[in-house]
């Protein structure tokens, strides 16, 4: 997997689509927050990290996967899309939002 491989970060009803290496659990929470919380420019880097938000992707090109559990379910649409990827064999990295 390169550093500008794309994935998909999960947190609660939410989702991005992101180009760049699979972030760590801590990078994965506080690129959550980052994107979350705050209007984002598409294709902009998250606080001069290594990542960017990507709109028009195939998901067949995913190569990873983050999801960080919050109270908020996830949609339908988004769970279809993991249970595709864990159908092709690409690991989804999953812990709470709120873990330290």
């Amino acid at each position: 997997m390169s550093n500008m491989a794309l994935g998909v970060l999960v947190y609660g009803d939410n989702h991005l689509i992101l180009r760049g290496p699979r972030p760590s659990l801590r990078e994965a929470r506080q690129l959550a927050g980052h994107y979350g919380l705050s209007l984002t420019q598409i294709g902009s880097p998250a606080d001069g990290g290594v990542w960017s938000i990507s709109v028009r992707e195939f998901r067949e090109n995913l190569e990873w996967a983050v999801r960080l559990t919050a109270e908020s379910a996830t949609t339908p649409a988004v769970e279809e899309l993991l249970a595709g990827l864990a159908q092709r064999g690409i690991e989804i990295t999953e812990e709470s939002a709120c873990a330290s």
